[in-house]
């Protein structure tokens, strides 16, 4: 097994420090813009964070031995060197672009993601608002278990991805020069990610290169001011109803369905898919009606 460090533990107390001098930055120059600080929200982001932590570890048992038992079966090593690190960190934030991507556009698994769009705050503790259930994930990656990238690599290569984006989460940070904007995820790129507006929903789903939604139409840049949150936003800080509410409501969407079609839309389809209604008669025109009266009035009586 490589010997690969754990980069989210070393990092936590760089998380820790940028996002004390963030809230200062606040408490110093506030912004009546910006969307800010809110104790309980905050609160909650971190409470989410925390859980994460234990409820990954408890999908990483059954991840592990799938990958394994792929990595195993496969006949192709790629060996962790100085050249091959850099090109595993460019395969694993390619098909995270897809994994972020189909986490947005099929419903069960926006069940998941939902989570980290949860607040309508925009800072550095929204990073840490993290799901529960991120099982989810884990079918992305079986391309490089099948091409002999040890499960060990992936999970560095996912760290890295994952705290690269730690920092993209701030408004405190203007759009930085544009060669780094085209090519790198920035915070301006992610304010829009994070926006519920209807022309910023669904853009911009990069990790550390953005030039994956340049490349498959999905890249947005930021022009109006975004306004953070989903499109029907949950009213609670409990971390419980925050890590679950949109599977409630998945449940109830299928105990609603009148048909099996409808029931496999409601988990597959995308978060606002609704059924087709049926067609309603087509309703005539008023000068078509009026001709139709009379038509079916009975002649009028001639004079004797």
């Amino acid at each position: 097994m490589p010997n690969l460090p754990d980069v989210v533990l070393w990092s936590i107390p760089a998380f820790v420090l940028l996002t004390v001098i963030e809230l200062v930055s606040y408490r110093i120059h506030p912004d009546e813009d910006a969307a800010g600080y809110e104790t309980k929200d905050a609160v909650t982001s971190l409470g989410m964070g925390i859980g994460s932590l234990g409820f990954d570890f408890l999908w990483k048992i059954p991840i592990v031995a799938i990958y394994t038992a792929v990595y195993e079966l496969t006949p192709l090593r790629v060996p962790v060197l100085w050249w091959t690190v850099p090109l595993m960190l460019l395969a694993q934030d390619f098909l995270y672009y897809w994994q972020h991507r189909g986490h947005h556009v099929i419903r069960i698994l926006w069940a998941c993601h939902v989570v980290h769009h949860s607040s309508r705050k925009f800072n550095l503790t929204t990073a840490l608002r993290q799901p529960w259930t991120s099982a989810t994930s884990w079918p992305f990656y079986l391309p490089m278990i099948a091409l002999g990238v040890h499960p060990a690599a992936i999970a560095f290569c996912y760290s890295v991805n994952l705290v690269y984006q730690f920092w993209i989460h701030t408004e405190r940070i203007d759009k930085l020069p544009r060669p780094i904007e085209f090519v790198f995820n920035s915070p301006s790129h992610h304010r829009v990610h994070h926006a519920s507006q209807g022309g910023y929903l669904d853009r911009n789903f990069g990790g550390i290169l953005i030039v994956w939604d340049r490349m498959f139409g999905s890249w947005v840049g930021e022009t109006d001011k975004p306004v953070f949150g989903l499109t029907k936003n949950i009213e609670t800080y409990n971390p419980l109803r925050v890590a679950t509410h949109e599977y409630a409501s998945i449940a109830r969407d299928v105990r609603g369905a009148t048909t099996w079609r409808e029931r496999a839309g409601r988990v597959f389809r995308g978060p606002g898919w609704q059924p087709a209604q049926p067609a309603q008669p087509a309703q005539p025109a008023p000068a078509e009606a009026s001709a139709r009266a009379d038509a079916s009035a009975p002649a009028p009586e001639h004079a004797a």
